[in-house]
């Protein structure tokens, strides 16, 4: 493609303020997104190229024929003959392994394919599938602005690549309608073929956005079967019209229902005018379908990023696996993201869990950019496993396993090391040319971990951004779902803005169960953009609010056992510290009456329970202890100076096999004005 991925990558001055925004475009509404996966465990793209070679082009759809040689198609360049002539349509040979890959041009121009539509369009190819050794190509009719696509035949090859043949009466595929074609990836030669068809995927209107609303962008992706020796038969296609349960299939391409909506905008507004914006994210891509993991692997793409999405079967359900955001400000050898982005079976693990994918960045010859040839990066894949979480409470650094993947909104920097490195000196930005609401970070796992405590450095802020304008919150991913933590607090006290650079702060909640962790907050500064140094997830030992600052209700942090009123004092007079305490009271007789928290604890541990209590005359006896299941440690205790507050506590032996227990801290309400305040509760592990 003959046109630069972004305009000028240096930000207008006149729009850096938020302030001036009002030139900016304004976020359309919010639109249905694909379903996430719960699926996917990890997902890992690297941030550039891994594998290049010596070759001009773009798009570079393939195959693997039977003979084991690699076959692909290039756009608008000159294949693997860099001193030859330039043609918008050509094919090659690839030979050797990932590292060493060679080529060799078979047919280029005229002898791959024909124009249809007259007046502004040239020859594309969009989608390649082998059947034993017999080469099928999708070439498209793309106007030469890249926003519409109006045409598209499948064009064969029984030799090799070297000659190919097509329907000369007209286009295969017209008026806009299934114009830009792939087809589902199995294998060498099409042996992992389900049955006897082969299948293809196609989008409406263009291959991605029409960035200037030439024709609908397209949301919709569609599929077709075709038996494998019919390919090039469009009489033989058939179009799915059912749904992922009940799958169907008619003649009548007017019937076709789509696989996957996915209406997503990415990169909504930006400070520069001249980059792209508003993008949808279902491009021309590529399905592989790997084997040994048994799932369909779709790889799109949009301006700035790359999208992966997983289905079952080739008809779906189709669902978002995973994004590597790029930023708009990236196009350096380090970090770059592409289109036209394929996933060839030849490069897929053993396990189907590492492969590489292709894809390109404009432009090429005589100033070639970054990418602008057969172009491959590792993707590594970890499937969900199945289990609940088997993580003890511990100190341990949850984001320093093995098996975590550091995760971001998008990024500057090619990976997240920074955030796991021990060190506040360096850091992470998502600096990325968007007016965007929030930036997040994070991890996630390849199975179900219990957490309850996150820690994070904030970085070192710049002069246009760097910060979470407001305290930032803490997500979890459960079933594929990021969701808010309920019950969780910020210690110290949030500070926005440059004044908390390098500061640090810890986020407790009730421990949760997820397979995946992140900090969220809005992105702070005239270029809206945040920064962290370190962050931590941790699965420990703890109580959360012990000193009742930060709670305002009963419920996921605090609960209570009994009938009697209960509640929170504030404004320092009735705490014994700080500005608020929990207080009961009733004046009936309904006995024990307890504050409680649920707490993670080590199996066969000792642990010290503390807290402040001041009793009314009246009452004659505090509680202090521990539930589990199957059993409890409760001490009674005659308060000794009413009216006054006094420290209680209790040793818990916690019996081996109990890694959770409910602390509880009351009193009896055995009559009369019975009144209980309680603060500062504590939880240590118990000296020897």
């Amino acid at each position: 493609m003959r046109c630069r991925l972004a305009g000028s990558l240096t930000l207008a001055l006149a729009v850096i303020m938020i302030g001036t925004a009002t030139a900016l475009a304004e976020p359309r509404a919010t639109r249905p997104e694909a379903e996430p996966s719960d699926w996917i465990g990890t997902a890992k793209i690297e941030a550039a190229e891994r594998y290049g070679t010596a070759s001009d082009g773009d798009l570079w759809p393939s195959c693997w024929a039977d003979d084991d040689n690699l076959y692909s198609a290039w756009g608008d360049g000159r294949g693997f003959d860099l001193d030859g002539e330039f043609y918008d349509v050509g094919v090659a040979k690839l030979t050797g392994p990932a590292s060493e890959l060679a080529g060799s041009n078979l047919a280029v121009g005229d002898e791959v394919g024909r124009v249809w539509t007259s007046g502004g369009y040239s020859r594309k190819p969009t989608g390649m599938v082998c059947v034993g050794n017999t080469l099928y190509l999708a070439v498209q009719d793309l106007s030469h602005n890249f926003d519409d696509a109006p045409a598209a035949t499948i064009a064969k090859s029984d030799d090799g690549g070297k000659t190919w043949t097509w329907d000369t009466s007209g286009p295969m595929f017209d008026d806009h309608v299934f114009t830009t074609i792939w087809f589902a990836d199995f294998g060498k030669g099409g042996a992992w073929a389900p049955d006897g068809y082969v299948y293809a995927y196609g989008l409406d209107g263009n291959w991605r956005d029409s960035y200037r609303d030439t024709v609908p962008d397209p949301t919709d992706l569609f599929l077709a079967r075709v038996p494998a020796e019919q390919v090039a038969d469009r009489s033989a296609w058939e179009f799915f019209s059912g749904t992922p349960a009940a799958p169907a299939w008619s003649a009548a391409i007017g019937d076709r229902k789509p696989v996957l909506t996915d209406e997503r905008r990415v990169y909504q507004r930006m400070f520069d005018q001249g980059l792209r914006n508003d993008l949808s994210v279902l491009s021309q891509g590529h399905v592989l379908y790997d084997k040994p993991l048994d799932r369909y692997l779709y790889s799109s793409w949009s301006e700035y990023a790359h999208h992966l999405y997983e289905a079952p079967q080739p008809w779906g359900p189709w669902r978002r696996m995973a994004d590597r955001d790029y930023t708009a400000l990236n196009l350096q050898p380090e970090t770059f993201g592409g289109y036209g982005t394929t996933l060839p079976s030849k490069f897929l693990s053993a396990d189907g869990r590492s492969m590489l994918l292709q894809s390109n960045v404009c432009c090429g010859l005589p100033n070639a950019s970054i990418s602008y040839h057969y172009s491959l990066r590792r993707v590594d894949l970890v499937p969900l496993r199945d289990g609940p979480a088997d993580n003890p409470a511990a100190d341990d650094d949850l984001g320093r396993r093995d098996d975590a993947v550091p995760v971001s909104k998008s990024a500057r920097q090619p990976e997240l090391e920074a955030l796991r490195d021990g060190s506040a000196s360096s850091q992470v930005d998502d600096r990325d040319g968007e007016v965007k609401d929030q930036g997040w970070w994070g991890y996630t796992w390849p199975e179900q971990v219990d957490l309850n405590r996150v820690d994070f450095t904030i970085g070192k802020a710049g002069r246009d951004g760097g910060w979470f304008v407001s305290a930032p919150k803490v997500q979890v991913r459960v079933d594929g779902r990021w969701v808010d933590v309920r019950g969780q607090l910020i210690t110290p006290a949030f500070v926005p803005g440059r004044a908390g650079a390098r500061a640090e702060y810890a986020v407790k909640f009730p421990t949760v169960t997820a397979t995946g962790v992140r900090l969220v907050g809005p992105a702070g500064g005239d270029h809206r953009y945040t920064s962290l140094a370190e962050l931590s997830a941790s699965h420990r030992q703890q109580l959360v609010d012990g000193g009742f600052e930060q709670s305002s209700d009963y419920g996921p942090v605090w609960g209570f056992d009994g009938q009697a009123g209960h509640g929170f004092d504030g404004g320092g007079n009735l705490s014994h510290s700080g500005e608020k305490n929990a207080w009961v009271r009733t004046s009936e007789t309904l006995g024990a009456q307890y504050v409680t928290q649920q707490v993670s604890v080590v199996p066969g541990s000792r642990i010290d329970l503390s807290g402040w209590f001041r009793t009314s005359s009246v009452v004659k006896r505090v509680m202090i202890g521990a539930r589990w299941d199957g059993g409890e440690s409760i001490k009674e205790i005659a308060p000794t100076a009413p009216d006054e507050y006094t420290k209680q506590s209790t040793v818990i032996e916690v019996p081996a096999g109990v890694d959770t227990i409910t602390v509880l801290l009351g009193y009896g309400a055995d009559g009369g004005d019975a009144i209980l305040q309680l603060d500062d509760v504590e939880l240590t592990p118990a000296g020897d």
